[in-house]
């Protein structure tokens, strides 16, 4: 009740400013009472830009300094120039992904910078990753809440209002304990346990519903366990895949928050981001469904630690189990059914655990060295 009287107060002054006063009240009093994208008047014609309409998509990704953001960028400057790709975020880039391409300060919960931002890069492709992950959302559920479900309206509002192609990545955390496990199918019971799994299913059903009320082209993966190299951890549960590979490398010891048999599906991030890629670029009418799940492969971490001892048998692993991650990863699909996206887009993954292993050594292993050197 209080957010209401708040807007109901803002929306009152809005419309008894005097006139001269630069307000736009028409346009207030509609984003303060209305959840429908903007309610643009009756003459005006929006739709979405497809890639064989321009030379290349402008694209704006959101919470551009997490895992994927970085990588997805890099990928598509490739293949749509460097110019073309707006990384933002709200914290500060390092060096090298400052000057590696456009970058800009960018706050989901600031409405009217997001808008400014699509309107004066026009914008027509728009991935939105920014959202607290899993572990951290639940020690900041009220923070999650707002990022990872405030945030996405006001993604939604302006990508309908404008006509992009939007790209929001769902996650096993989707699912909860009543969801069958092994496999888990596209279209099953989602009562995730995280306050991270209901704000994602909460951007599927938005998502698809703005996709048929509107128009919206919308597009979304379920995403495993994400494994990449070149960035930290940043606060989810299947992370471990992630630490065990700097700490094998830097301590030859890895602590296992998780137990031993803790199955989850996972995937190495190249995959991750060219899926993330070809389910852009499919055409529409190849799309039997806007949310799909996708995956490579499927361990534990007593699995992935034996194959990781095969390169470094030296490696002492020990097990302190997290009841908050460990309840989490129990909750969660021990393998995902992808079989909608194979058929209709063509996907493929190129990395199982034995070339993920290998992929994560020689690059950790490179990086270490050149550190040593310096």
């Amino acid at each position: 009740m209080p957010v209401i009287r708040s807007l109901s107060k803002v929306a009152k002054q809005a419309l008894l400013s005097p006139p001269g006063c630069g307000c736009q009240p028409l346009t207030m009093a509609v984003r303060t009472i209305s959840f429908s994208p903007r309610q643009i008047t009756s003459d005006a014609s929006f739709h979405s830009v497809s890639f064989s309409e321009t030379d290349h998509p402008k694209v704006l990704i959101t919470g551009g300094l997490g895992q994927l953001g970085v990588g997805l960028a890099k990928l598509l400057r490739k293949r749509f120039g460097k110019n073309n790709v707006i990384l933002s975020d709200i914290r500060k880039p390092p060096n090298n992904v400052f000057h590696s391409g456009p970058f800009i300060y960018s706050d989901i919960l600031d409405y009217k910078n997001l808008r400014e931002i699509v309107v004066n890069n026009r914008i027509t492709w728009l991935f939105h990753y920014s959202a607290l992950l899993s572990a951290v959302g639940e020690a900041n559920v009220a923070l999650a809440r707002s990022v990872n479900i405030t945030g996405l309206h006001n993604i939604l509002d302006i990508a309908a209002e404008h006509g992009l192609r939007l790209f929001v990545p769902s996650t096993i955390g989707a699912f909860g304990p009543s969801s069958p496990r092994n496999p888990t199918p596209d279209l099953c019971v989602q009562r995730p346990r995280t306050i991270y799994g209901v704000s994602k299913v909460h951007a599927e059903l938005m998502g698809e519903y703005y996709h048929h009320r509107y128009g919206l082209d919308f597009r979304c993966l379920r995403y495993p366990g994400i494994i990449s190299a070149d960035s930290t951890p940043g606060g989810g549960t299947t992370d471990y895949a992630v630490q065990i590979f700097h700490d094998a490398i830097k301590s030859g010891k890895f602590e296992c928050n998780l137990r031993p048999d803790s199955r989850l599906p996972m995937m190495y991030i190249d995959d991750c981001l060219r899926a993330t890629l070809e389910v852009m670029e499919a055409p529409a009418e190849s799309l039997s469904m806007r949310t799909y799940n996708i995956n490579a492969m499927s361990f534990t971490p007593e699995e992935l630690a034996q194959e990781l001892m095969k390169q470094m048998p030296e490696l002492e692993l020990t097990y302190n189990i997290d009841p908050v991650r460990q309840a989490i990863a129990d909750s969660w699909p021990m393998n995902f059914d992808d079989s909608n996206a194979r058929k209709d887009w063509g996907w493929k993954h190129d990395y199982d655990l034995p070339e993920l292993v290998q992929t994560m050594l020689n690059y950790l292993g490179v990086e270490t060295r050149m550190a040593q050197a310096s």
